[in-house]
C-alpha cells in the first residue's frame, strides 16, 4: 500500500500512439525525450506476427492484460471502499467487502491472476475472482493462506517466491522478487507473513491482510510486448537486473527513503521505452471518476529522474479502464 491522497491534477494530452484509439495521457516533455524509444531486441517483440495486447489499468498498480481471447490480471483491485486514509481518520477495522457486480463488470474471463502482495488494495477482491472463475492465483505462501482461509481452492493458488519463470502457452511470466514501499520513517505498513499448515479464520478486516513479502512480475507475450508490473515503490535491484521490458509499470514513491529508487529501477530494467507510473491514485474514488493524485507525489522530480536514467522513455500517464497497446 502507498498513503495517496488529494485534488486531481492537469494533464497536457500528448499524441504518443499508446492508447487504443486514442492519444495516451502522458506527462508533458520537451525536446527528443519525448520521443518513444524504438523497439530493443532483448525483450521486445518476437518475430513473426505481433500479437494484439490490450492493456487497461484498474487504478492503484492493477491491470488486465488481453490478447487472443485470454485474460491476465494483476493486483485487481476494484472495489476502493473508503478506510479513513485519505481523510486523517484511518482505521484498521474496516470491513472487507467487495463489490461483486463492479468486479464482474471489469475482470473478463481471467485465467491467471498475479498478486504482488497481500495488502487489501491488492488482494481485496482477489477472493472474489478466484471462486467466481477458474483462472489461477499466483502469489507468496502469505497470499496462499489468506486465499484458503476465504475458501478459494487452494489446488488452484500457485505459491511462487520470486526466480520462477511459468510458461502458459503463448505467454510466460517471470516471477521477481520484489520489496514493498518505504514511508518517510524507512519502514512500512502492516508488515508480516503467514506460513504453517494451521487453518485461520476468514478475514474480516483490512488489518487481518498483511503485506506477507512482496513480488513483481515481468510477463512477455509471444510475438507481443514484455511488461514489467510492481505493486509498492521498492525492488530487488539484483532481481530485476537484465529484464529489458517493453514497457514498465513503475509504482510512484511518495517518499525518498529508497536511495535512488527511480534511476537504479530503470537503469536495472535497461532503459524501458515506456514508463507507465502506478499507485498515484487515491484508490478510495470511484473508477468512474478522473484519477485523483497524491500531492506528496514529486512530479516534477520523478520526471526528473526518468529523463535522467532513461532519456529515450516516453511516460504514459494511464487513465482508468481505457484500452491501451503498448508497442
Amino acid at each position: 500500500m502507498n498513503r495517496t491522497r488529494g485534488p486531481g491534477f492537469n494533464r497536457r494530452l500528448l499524441l504518443q500512439g499508446a492508447a487504443a484509439g486514442a492519444a495516451a495521457p502522458a506527462l508533458a516533455t520537451t525536446g527528443a525525450a519525448a520521443a518513444a524509444a524504438p523497439a530493443r531486441a532483448a525483450g521486445g517483440p518476437r518475430e513473426g506476427a505481433a500479437a494484439e495486447v490490450v492493456f487497461q489499468w484498474f487504478g492503484t498498480s492493477g491491470w488486465r492484460m488481453d490478447v487472443d481471447g485470454r485474460t491476465v490480471l494483476f493486483d485487481p483491485y476494484l472495489t476502493r471502499f473508503p478506510t479513513g486514509l485519505f481523510t486523517g481518520k484511518f482505521d484498521p477495522k474496516t470491513k472487507l467487502t467487495t463489490n461483486e457486480e463492479l468486479v464482474s463488470a471489469h475482470m473478463g474471463r481471467p485465467e491467471v491472476v498475479l498478486v504482488s502482495h497481500s495488502h487489501w488494495d491488492h488482494l481485496n477482491d482477489v477472493p472474489f475472482i478466484a471462486t467466481a472463475t477458474s483462472a489461477q492465483i499466483v502469489g507468496t505462501e502469505t497470499t496462499y493462506h489468506l486465499l484458503k482461509a476465504f475458501g478459494v481452492d487452494t489446488t488452484r493458488i500457485i505459491v511462487v517466491k520470486g526466480g520462477e519463470i511459468l510458461d502458459f502457452g503463448g505467454y510466460a511470466v517471470e516471477v521477481v522478487s520484489s520489496r514493498h514501499s518505504r514511508n518517510a520513517s524507512r519502514g512500512y505498513f502492516a508488515p508480516g507473513t503467514l506460513n504453517g499448515p494451521a487453518d485461520r479464520p476468514r478475514p474480516e478486516t483490512i488489518a487481518d491482510l498483511p503485506e506477507g513479502d512482496t513480488l513483481a512480475f515481468h510477463v512477455t507475450f509471444d510475438g507481443g510486448p514484455s511488461a514489467f508490473l510492481m505493486g509498492a515503490s521498492d525492488f530487488s535491484e539484483r532481481d530485476a537486473a537484465g529484464l529489458a521490458p517493453d514497457v514498465a509499470m513503475i509504482a510512484t514513491p511518495t517518499s525518498s527513503s529508497t536511495r535512488n529508487y527511480v534511476s537504479r529501477l530503470l537503469t536495472a530494467l535497461g532503459g524501458p521505452p515506456t514508463v507507465v507510473p502506478v499507485h498515484w491514485d487515491n484508490f478510495e474514488t470511484s473508477l468512474a471518476q478522473a484519477p485523483q493524485r497524491d500531492p506528496a507525489v514529486d512530479w516534477d522530480g520523478f520526471v526528473r529522474q526518468v529523463r535522467s536514467a532513461s532519456p529515450r522513455s516516453r511516460i504514459v500517464v494511464p487513465e482508468y479502464v481505457t484500452p491501451y497497446r503498448f508497442r
